[in-house]
């Protein structure tokens, strides 16, 4: 999830019955990230996604 949909996907969680549903989140836009920038952000994405479950 980008930081720009964020309350989008929290509002959504709790529609669906899951208010406390987490999820990785890195910056926004992806679209106009370079090499670099991409790499960071799969590499904040791996490491929230190891917390999120239990892995860290």
């Amino acid at each position: 999830m980008t930081t720009r949909f964020v309350s989008a996907a929290e509002l959504m969680s709790r529609v669906l019955g899951m208010p406390d549903y987490q999820f990785a989140v890195i910056d926004h836009p992806v679209s106009s990230a370079s090499d670099a920038g991409l790499e960071a952000m799969a590499a904040a994405t791996i490491a929230q996604a190891r917390t999120l479950l239990g892995l860290s």
